[in-house]
């Protein structure tokens, strides 16, 4: 029996592999994917003026900052207007323009669940990312009650392609 699910899964992940090789090779992209672990602090500069947004991460890219530059209260918590910038050992570099959405933690004032998804504005990638375009996304929690305290924890994921 677990034999055959092996085999099961086996056979499932060729052909998923294979799918995906046609597939690029129909557009003629290069694509990899992207994905790990963020953990983020955010620093408040003052009234009116972009929280700054620094992180550690592990996987596909080593470090990001960025900035909110905007962001609104929706019925469930709020809508973020932010800006990424990633950078990866290897000397690869994109600059990602997104949305977040944050969603109120029930019971937990200050606390959010959140979405965002990161746009990579091609002009703006350099190195070893170099001509890299498309999408990918993370979710997690954010912690925003003390203003001098704020921090955050996300999974990002996806595929970018060239």
């Amino acid at each position: 029996m677990l034999k055959k699910l092996y085999s099961g899964l086996i056979l499932s992940a060729t052909i998923a592999g294979v799918g995906a090789t046609t597939a690029q090779a129909a557009t003629g992209e290069s694509c990899i994917p992207i994905g790990g672990v963020a953990v983020a602090n955010f620093f408040s500069q003052g009234k009116d003026k972009p929280i700054v947004i620094a992180a550690t991460l592990t996987g596909s890219v080593n470090s990001a900052a960025g900035k909110i530059v905007g962001q609104r209260k929706t019925a469930t918590g709020l809508e973020m207007d932010m800006e990424h910038y990633f950078g990866r050992s290897d000397g690869g570099f994109m600059q990602t323009k997104d949305i977040g959405i944050l969603t109120a933690v029930p019971g937990k004032p200050g606390r959010f669940m959140i979405e965002i998804t990161y746009d990579i504005q091609t002009a703006v990638t350099r190195g070893t990312l170099n001509g890299y375009h498309g999408q990918f996304k993370s979710f997690g929690l954010v912690d925003l009650r003390e203003p001098d305290d704020m921090k955050g924890l996300v999974r990002y994921s996806g595929e970018i392609c060239k």
